[in-house]
């Protein structure tokens, strides 16, 4: 199924997620991203909501302008963020300062290269950490992104994205039951 197909299975009362998704995925909706990052970042996000139906329809899009390693940027921030989220926000949480002091101990090699360019890596990082629901995370990716000039509006596109894709995939969850 391709992602107007997935789209047009929205049931009739998710009408705003119809219009919230094309505006997203679009360069005049995602306003400070272009079309290369809109799509890794969409990917990522695809992944974290757990929908494969949604993942496979953000994929098939993604994949008209992304190249292999492009999309296995994507797959790579979903997947380190996945445990990073967990992690860190649990140390987060947990109201004893010395597991900030602690070395975390878990391999993260891939941010080394991670077949995007750093930004975008970044940007995916933060947008599945929304998802996720880490703060910590949420507040280290944005530090970096706007220490690297990217503007508090293609911070704000990338969180749109992981709002209105999760979304999507709850709807789209529900609505199959």
């Amino acid at each position: 199924m391709n992602l107007q197909e997935l789209r047009n299975t929205l049931p009739d009362y998710a009408k705003d997620l119809k219009l919230n998704l094309d505006s997203v995925l679009s360069e005049t909706g995602a306003a400070g991203l272009d079309a290369k990052r809109i799509r890794v970042i969409a990917l990522a996000c695809a992944i974290a909501a757990r929908h494969r139906p949604l993942v496979s329809a953000i994929e098939a899009f993604a994949a008209e302008q992304l190249s292999p390693e492009e999309l296995n940027g994507a797959r790579a921030a979903a997947a380190i963020m996945a445990m990073n989220n967990i992690y860190y926000r649990a140390t987060h949480l947990i109201h004893n300062d010395e597991y900030g002091t602690m070395r975390a101990g878990l391999r993260m090699n891939v941010m080394a290269s991670p077949g995007v360019d750093k930004m975008t890596f970044e940007l995916a990082s933060l947008a599945v950490s929304a998802i996720n629901g880490c703060g910590a995370c949420l507040d280290s990716h944005e530090r970096t992104l706007r220490m690297h000039d990217i503007s508090a509006q293609g911070v704000q596109s990338a969180l749109k994205i992981a709002a209105v894709l999760h979304a999507v995939a709850v709807t789209l969850e529900q609505s199959a039951d």
